[in-house]
């Protein structure tokens, strides 16, 4: 059960927004000023705070402003309730650190609202992400669906892909931020002797292209289908929105980028230095965790070729690794597709 607190000196509007919560479901909590607001946040820890702004002895500015120099209490959403006179002043308390405001008199459901909106934010910038491509994608999404973004529509183009259908190539300008409704991609560099290198395999639910975007520069490598795919564009300026919107989205955000790129340049680092049958187990886990959600056990459906391409090899290699793969019961394969028979000791291998 979460809890809320409200700080609020008007008594009738102070226990008829705690009773509104209580039938809500949430455990509240009252304060009649500013004060006794602050000492009950430092105890109890609310999961959000709901406060009034004009308030005896300590305000709803000094009430933010002192729960913000609070390493404990920072984080806590926070929700001002102001009359209609006070907007003018809002600004202020936006700009000190406030999550959101409701004007006196309020509906029952826009102060829900407001709050639920917010506990689900909170969720999303308290959830652990994959340090890769796919958990940028996960935190996108997870942002897109708290609500937080009113401008953005709910929905977009979604254009149908057919198989090696490029997506964009390297040197173009960006425009769209992709999302992968359906389907599975490849982003790949093609090197000056002709060789390529796939830069990555995107799934279901990946965002793609935001890199470009961010850094403001053309797009440094191609992305094609690997088969029949479905892309919803998301236009520049909204995505530009869902991450400069919300100083949390853009932190959170940085910090998850910031560990991918460390992933990609371990992962080049181990293309230069790990043996062959390394780098082919590393590999068979990375595009396994591309096609399977958690608890799932799809085979690999992945041409020999790209594969080989993804770990930088040649072929023939990658095919004599992958039969002595199966023969040490590492991998299944049947028709062509990949199955992965024990990957805790694939991603063990000695040598």
């Amino acid at each position: 059960m979460k809890t809320i607190l409200v700080i609020e000196d008007h008594a009738d509007i102070r226990e008829n927004t705690v009773e509104i919560l209580g039938m809500a479901g949430y455990n509240a909590l009252a304060a009649e000023n500013g004060k006794k607001g602050i000492e009950t946040a430092l105890k109890e820890k609310p999961d959000l705070i709901v406060c009034d702004i004009m308030m005896p002895e300590l305000d709803g500015y000094g009430v933010l402003h002192l729960l913000r120099k609070n390493p404990e209490t920072q984080h806590i959403p926070f929700i001002f309730l102001t009359a209609r006179t006070e907007r003018n002043d809002l600004r202020k308390g936006m700009e000190m650190g406030a999550d959101d405001y409701i004007t006196k008199p309020f509906e029952d459901i826009e102060l829900l609202n407001a709050i639920d909106v917010r506990l689900r934010r909170t969720a999303v910038f308290d959830q652990q992400y994959a340090l890769s491509t796919h958990g940028v994608g996960e935190f996108l999404k997870n942002v897109k669906e708290t609500g937080i973004l009113d401008r953005l529509e709910d929905q977009y183009n979604i254009e149908p892909y057919a198989k090696k259908q490029i997506l964009y190539q390297q040197g173009k300008r960006p425009r769209y931020l992709y999302y992968l409704v359906k389907g599975k991609l490849k982003g790949y560099k093609v090197h000056e002797d002709g060789k390529e290198y796939i830069t990555d395999i995107y799934s279901e639910g990946d965002f793609i292209g935001f890199y470009a975007l961010i850094e403001e520069r053309n797009y440094d490598d191609n992305v094609i289908a690997l088969e029949e795919a479905e892309i919803m564009q998301i236009p520049k300026d909204d995505f530009f929105q869902m991450i400069y919107g919300d100083i949390n989205v853009a932190a959170k955000f940085i910090r998850i980028i910031t560990q991918n790129v460390k992933e990609k340049e371990e992962r080049l680092l181990n293309l230069a230095y790990s043996s062959l049958r390394k780098r082919v187990a590393k590999a068979l886990a990375d595009i396994h965790a591309k096609y399977n959600n958690e608890g799932e056990d799809n085979p690999i459906e992945i041409s020999r070729e790209d594969i080989a391409h993804y770990i930088g090899t040649a072929t023939e290699s990658l095919i004599r690794t992958l039969s002595d793969f199966k023969s040490e019961k590492l991998i299944a394969i049947k028709n062509g597709k990949i199955s992965i028979i024990n990957l805790d000791r694939l991603g063990k291998l000695a040598y």
